[in-house]
């Protein structure tokens, strides 16, 4: 009886222990692995495609060195260019949504679904008369000053872009010039100084920033015999801005083409225009802040390389601008990035509660289930004290062997549903104790009738069948 005992007091306690502690323990590592499997995928290197053209332009060997250097401080932001004919062609990449950024001009119809990252460049709109040949004579050069003086004679636009013949037109439409009374030629930027050698124009009109080369090369081309070419300046540039605010009114510094003497020699009014870097309105805030963080992070090791890295600035974040800022740009510019907890604070926060709120359901929902083995377990332990009652008054050997029998396969229940969780602790004590004293009322009563006569045990059976006793 005893051996039945010592069986019970040490297995009794660790099954639901060891349960609750691997139950704990894989919760614990779950959450765990799902905060560590969300921070990985949030850090992991995004790839945005950015279009831009045309080929061997500038704007292509500025998103070259961008994306090296992008991949070389191994940011969470990497670059793709995509390589298209130019600003239109790149802006129609984004309006399909076929790239995530684009380098497109900001005179020229940009995407609806497009919103500023950064500008890329401001461009400066250059018109100027070559000096005249020896062949030409004095008079010839001094024919054309002023803008008004373009009618009637041949003008050379450098690049292959439409959007250079129609600013143009805009310009000679501000001074009243009909744009049909002026032959525009259109040249490449490879062919220009050929051009001017070549005398195909009587005056030509460049755009792009203060420093390119291309531009440089041409006025350098149509200085002639120490003689500096005419710049026409655009005196109606504050009319021209207020009317189309995609441009600006500015000046060419005295000297911003080099030479000696300065070409030009003195300040020239003239509009401007910038190259942006947008993005789709669609793209996270926090990866545009991102880029936005790498790209003014890696501006300066880029200049080294690149000078024209330089001119890159931040967007005009004011609610009327020409392009809308991206929020995440404004984000970055303003100071108000958020970090990864922010972004997910609230969402990790409502999570966990969703766990808490989740364990708990399910805790109900098994309690809810076990309750028909909680009741189970209450009749057998009933029954266990009926049992016990019944050992004291037992005067048959074979009758009490039965009830340890039957104890035993109470025994054998009640572990079980300890083990599945549906008896806790302190009712699995209880029935200790009940069990207890059951083998002990068996075993007193076993020692009593081993020492009590035949006559006496066979009387007390017959007194209690016919309910006397």
């Amino acid at each position: 009886m005893t051996e039945g005992l010592d069986l019970v007091e040490p297995a009794l306690p660790r099954p639901a222990g060891q349960k609750a502690a691997f139950i704990t323990l894989a919760a614990v590592l779950a959450i765990v692995g799902t905060l560590v499997g969300g921070y990985h995928f949030a850090t992991q290197p995004e790839i945005l495609r950015i279009a831009v053209g045309p080929a061997n332009s500038d704007d292509i060997k500025v998103v070259q060195a961008l994306t090296q250097a992008f991949s070389q401080a191994h940011g969470h932001v990497r670059l793709h260019p995509v390589q298209t004919d130019g600003s239109v062609a790149s802006a129609q990449a984004l309006a399909d949504d076929k790239v995530d950024l684009a380098i497109v001009r900001g005179d020229l119809d940009v995407p609806k679904n497009a919103q500023a990252v950064a500008t890329l460049r401001k461009n400066l709109v250059v018109i100027w008369v070559p000096a005249p040949a020896k062949d030409q004579g004095k008079k010839a050069a001094a024919k054309i000053t002023k803008i008004v003086q373009l009618a009637g004679h041949r003008v050379g636009v450098i690049g292959r872009t439409e959007a250079n013949v129609n600013l143009l037109k805009l310009i000679l439409k501000q001074y009243g010039v009909d744009p049909a009374k002026v032959e525009i030629v259109q040249f490449p930027a490879s062919e220009a100084v050929d051009a001017i050698r070549g005398q195909k124009a009587d005056a030509y009109l460049a755009t792009g920033a203060i420093s390119g080369r291309a531009t440089t090369d041409a006025i350098a081309a149509s200085t002639r015999d120490g003689k500096t070419p005419t710049f026409l300046a655009i005196d109606s540039a504050e009319a021209i801005a207020q009317n189309h605010p995609m441009y600006e009114a500015t000046e060419i510094p005295a000297g911003a083409f080099g030479g000696s003497p300065d070409r030009p020699e003195a300040e020239v009014k003239t509009i401007s225009f910038a190259h942006h870097i947008v993005a789709r309105k669609a793209l996270s805030d926090s990866t545009v802040a991102a880029f936005t963080r790498q790209l003014f992070a890696i501006r300066q090791a880029v200049m080294a390389e690149f000078p024209l890295a330089a001119k890159i600035e931040t967007p005009d974040t004011d609610k009327d601008a020409a392009i809308p800022v991206h929020p995440g740009a404004a984000a970055f510019i303003d100071g108000e990035e958020k970090t990864f907890l922010d972004r997910y604070s609230d969402l990790i926060w409502w999570g966990l509660i969703g766990l808490s709120a989740m364990g708990s359901a399910g805790a109900w929902f098994a309690g809810y289930l076990r309750k028909e083995e909680r009741h189970t377990n209450t009749s057998l332990r009933e029954r266990l004290l009926d049992m016990l009652a019944a050992a004291r008054r037992s005067d048959s050997a074979e009758e009490l062997d039965q009830m340890q029998v039957e104890a035993d396969d109470i025994l054998r229940q009640t572990l079980l549903g300890f083990e599945q969780g549906a008896i806790q602790q302190g009712t699995l004590t209880a029935f200790n104790i009940a069990l207890e004293q059951f083998h002990n009322a068996v075993a007193d009563r076993k020692a009593l009738l081993m020492n009590m006569p035949q006559s006496l045990q066979r009387t007390g059976t017959a007194l209690r069948a016919t309910g006397t006793l």
